[in-house]
Order: structure tokens, then sequence, then C-alpha cells
């Protein structure tokens, strides 16, 4: 063979396997862009079912609960089947859930079609999670997962925001045809680019639910679901805390919130490279400057410019995303989708738990920023979940 044939099949390989991360990454643009446009919709989607704006919130509980159920659910069921399978379906149903939000005549359809959109989110990105670590290097994985995770990145800083003008231009219905019209085209991505495979026949349910007798397993879910809880006490409540705190006005509250969109993007890069720098270095680095950026908002947030810093570093905890992923598939053995998949089951746990304990501050009286210190407090607790996870590998190491 000759020199230039090398280079060549290596070229071709690398513009396979990037096309292959495109595809998935559009998918996650798309999951993300239809998670969190409603938010900056409800109103008109409240008036347009006839309920309370309240009441409403529910179609995002909905949704939520979806990604809970689901994520565990459908991974488990599809393991035997071809990931390349697993990927159009899981998105045909996403893009099913989200026509029928566009076409849900009253408020019980809507949320039942928001809870059916959910249902894929976890699986589709532990699945592809998996595809991609498949496809890179051992020493590139977590930066693959990153590229794929991207999309989701983005959908915060551009998708969402697209979303929401199209639904209020054109009304809230348009914003969920457009993602299920990007579901479609993910489909089409996936079909032509991401490499067909042939499953794994052996596997089962009962082998698969198998990952949930490890106690690395938990011990990381426990770090999504805990230590990750800062960044939603935080942004949930990132408005009035923008605009009743560090003096922003209102129409400047969408920029401060790309601002955020940056962060996240900024943080999934450095995350993804400190994670193949070295893994679990990463994941305690990642964890410790969360709890550094909860503390900075509480104690300068009245700074209008010290805000933006704030609300970068706020985005910017997303780095310990693809590190967790990672290494959950690390620890999970032969159920790596499914373990990858219970991440995002634990984000939106964290979800919950943060925006409630945030809730609970406010209600208390202690302020806007309280949920800064509320942020680090769940980090400090993620932090010491990661150090047990630390001492479980090492006695585990030492037993072998």
């Amino acid at each position: 063979m000759s020199e230039d044939v090398l280079p060549s099949a290596l070229l071709t390989r690398r513009s396979r396997v990037s096309a292959a991360e495109i595809a998935l990454a559009v998918g996650g643009f798309g999951i993300g862009t239809g998670e969190f446009a409603i938010m900056g919709l409800l109103p008109q989607g409240a008036e347009d079912v006839a309920v309370s704006v309240p009441k409403a919130g529910a179609v995002i509980s909905a949704y939520a609960l979806g990604v809970v159920v689901g994520a565990p659910l459908i991974a488990v069921l599809a393991a035997r089947f071809a990931r390349f399978q697993v990927l159009l379906v899981l998105m045909a149903l996403f893009a099913l859930g989200n026509f029928a939000s566009a076409a849900a005549p009253d408020f019980y359809t809507l949320v039942a079609a928001r809870f059916l959109a959910g249902l894929p989110h976890g699986a589709y990105f532990g699945v592809a999670a998996v595809v991609a670590a498949g496809l890179a290097a051992p020493n590139q994985r977590a930066r693959a997962i990153g590229r794929v995770m991207m999309g989701l990145t983005i959908a915060t800083l551009f998708g969402t925001p697209l979303a929401a003008w199209f639904g209020q231009a054109l009304g809230w219905r348009t914003a969920f045809t457009v993602v299920g019209a990007i579901s479609l085209l993910t489909m089409a991505l996936t079909w032509f680019h991401v490499p067909r495979d042939e499953g794994d026949p052996q596997a089962t349910p009962l082998r698969e639910l198998g990952a949930l007798g490890k106690l690395q397993v938990w011990l990381l879910l426990g770090i999504c679901a805990i230590g990750c809880g800062g960044m939603f006490a935080v942004f949930s409540y990132i408005t009035p805390a923008l605009t009743e705190v560090a003096g922003v006005s209102l129409g400047n509250v969408p920029v401060m919130l790309s601002v955020f969109g940056a962060g996240m993007i900024l943080g999934n890069i450095v995350g993804s490279r400190l994670a193949d720098w070295s893994l679990l270095p990463a994941i305690g680095i990642a964890i410790a400057f969360n709890i550094f950026a909860y503390v900075l908002f509480y104690f300068t947030m009245s700074n209008s410019w010290i805000a933006i810093v704030n609300v970068l570093f706020i985005g910017g905890g997303f780095a310990v995303v693809p590190g967790v992923q990672t290494r959950l598939m690390d620890v999970a053995g032969k159920a790596q989708a499914l373990a990858a998949a219970l991440s995002h089951s634990a984000f939106n746990l964290a979800n919950a738990l943060g925006a409630w304990l945030g809730g609970v501050s406010i209600a208390a009286g202690y302020g806007w920023t309280s949920t800064g210190l509320v942020g680090a407090v769940l980090g400090l607790a993620g932090f010491a979940i990661f150090f047990v996870s630390i001492l479980v590998d090492r006695r585990e190491r030492l037993a072998k």
C-alpha cells in the first residue's frame, strides 16, 4: 500500500466520524430546543388552552417526568437492538411528541404530548454517547461525547431564542412544529451518516439492570442528582436576581441568558478536554469550580459587570457533564447505554431539587442571591459523594 493511501483512508474515516457526530449533535440541538422553548412561550400556550400560567407549568413537569421514566425504561428494553435503529426510533418518537404538542386541542392533550416528547430524551443522549465514544480513539472519548452534547448547549444559546421568536411571531405551536422538523432532519442525517451496527442479541433487560448493582454507578448518579442541582437552583431564579439585585434591565435579560448559553458551550469544551486528559481529576476540578462560581454569585451579584462573569461561570458548570458521562460508561460494564441514559434522569432530578431548594431559600426571606449558597451546599454534597467514589475506586483496585 502506498504512503499516500494511508493518509487518504485516515481522512476519509475522520470525515465519516465527524459527519456521524454532527448528525447526533443535531438531534441534541432539537431536543434541547424542544425542552426549553416552552418556558418562554408559557403565557401564550396557557391562554390558548384556557388555563392559568401556573397550571400550564404542568407541561414542563410532564416533559421532565417523561425524561425520568423514559431514560431507563427505553435503554433497558432497547439494549439488544442495533443502536442505529434505536436512534431512528427515538428521534421518530420525539418528532411525534412535538407534532402532537403543536396540534394539541386542549390542556390535557398537551400535557400528554409533552410527556411523550420527554420519553426518548435521556435514552437518545445515552445511546448517542455510546455511539460517539465507540467511534473515537480511547483517549478522545470525552471530547467525542462533548461534541454530541454540543448540540444541547448550542440550543441554549441559539435554538431556544429562535424557537421563542418563531413562537411569538407565528404562534407558540409553530415552535413545536419547528422542533418536529429538526427531528425529521436528524433522522435523515442519522440514516446517511451514522454507521450501522449489528446490535447485541445476548443483551437482556436483566443484564442491563445489572448496572444498578454497581456502587460506583449510584455514586456517579448521586453526583449528577445532588452535586449538579446548584446550577438549577441559581438559574431557575436568574431573571429576578439580575433585575432586582444586579440592576440589569428586563430588556437585557435575554442577552444575559445568551451569556449563560455561551458558558455552557465553553464548559462543555473545557470539561471534555480535561476529562480526556485525566478523567477523575477533571470531575473533581469541575465540581470545585462550580462551588466557587456559586459563592462568587452570592457575594458579587450586586455589581452589574461582575454579574456577567457570574452568569458565564454558572453556565460553565456544564463542564462536569462530559467527565461524569464518560466515567459512568466506564463503570457500568456492558450496560453503558443504560448508565449514560440514567445520567439524564439524574440531571432532571437535579433540576427539580435545585429549583425547589432555591425557592425555599427565597421564600424564607434570604434573598434572590441566596440560591448561590444553596448551590454551594449542593456542590459540597456532590464533592463529598465524589470523594467517596474515589475511596471506593482505590479499595476496589487494591482488592484485585
